[in-house]
């Protein structure tokens, strides 16, 4: 089974660059012409929150309209730039976005990978949050399925990374009791987030949590303690999640862009290799 995972799109209305410099809407039609192309071809995108910049209605519209042409089953979760109810009320046509009454959250049992997505907004905040019923929701999803291999996807990172002002917005509120419901589960082979706009990953909970890089702009690399909370217009990316039963999941950061190449390998006659 293979996975794609975006993540940190930021779409705007039409015409409007994020943080007046990121051409946010071009760079996610370039995500998905990239995940079109892929060969072999996923058999599910994980879009793991801030679909938006501003929660707008008019932005998830235009969500809508750059995602139209992706013919692969694909599911969202939100983020902290996301505003719950427009999400809830303009994606609702998909039908886990209101599978629950209150929160965005589900479990999809149709590939050999469970899915189960899990809503960590907390409405003007920069952190996330797992209240209790949305842990409870966690607990009792784990629980049907103790052997089916499993990946929860959201979009806070309940770890830090040394990114002093990204651990200060991270998944704040139930990182705790999530680390300890997952711990019995050895079935978890991943926690799939974004929100830090950069690839890291850290052992969680006994299992591995990892954050892909944005589709659009990243936030500066700095583990300083004074570094500057700043975007870098670093190339755009995305992961791949390739799942076998004999291997668990490998991952994978991909460039949206072309680059030059690719070219044979050609060995110098000095190489020490060389027969």
């Amino acid at each position: 089974m293979l996975i794609a995972q975006i993540t940190d799109l930021h779409v705007r209305p039409r015409g409007r660059p994020s943080n007046r410099v990121v051409e946010t809407n071009m760079m996610t039609e370039r995500a998905i012409d990239a995940v079109i192309a892929l060969r072999p071809r996923p058999d599910v995108v994980l879009i793991t929150g801030d679909l938006t910049e501003c929660g707008l209605v008019e932005e998830y519209e235009q969500f809508k309209h750059i995602v139209r042409r992706l013919d692969i089953p694909f599911y969202v979760v939100p983020g902290n730039h996301d505003r719950r109810d427009n999400f809830r009320r303009v994606l609702a046509d998909y039908p886990t976005v209101v599978a629950d009454p209150e929160f965005v959250q589900f479990v999809v049992d149709d590939f050999p990978l469970r899915l189960i997505g899990l809503d960590t907004l907390v409405p003007g905040k920069g952190e996330g949050a797992l209240c209790a019923r949305r842990l409870a929701f966690l607990e009792r999803a784990l629980a049907r399925e103790h052997d089916k291999p499993t990946v929860i996807f959201m979009h806070h990172p309940p770890f830090d990374c040394g990114i002093l002002h990204m651990d200060r917005i991270r998944l704040l509120a139930g990182a705790a009791p999530l680390a300890e419901i997952v711990r019995p589960y050895p079935n978890v082979e991943r926690i799939l987030c974004g929100h830090h706009h950069r690839a890291i990953e850290a052992r969680f909970g006994g299992t591995i949590a990892s954050i892909a890089p944005s589709v659009a702009h990243q936030v500066m690399f700095t583990l300083a303690e004074d570094g500057p909370a700043a975007l870098m217009l670093e190339p755009p990316a995305y992961q791949l999640h390739r799942y076998r039963p004999e291997t668990g999941i490998v991952s994978h950061t991909v460039y949206v862009e072309r680059f030059p190449g690719p070219f044979p390998f050609v060995l110098e006659p000095e190489y020490p290799g060389r027969a």
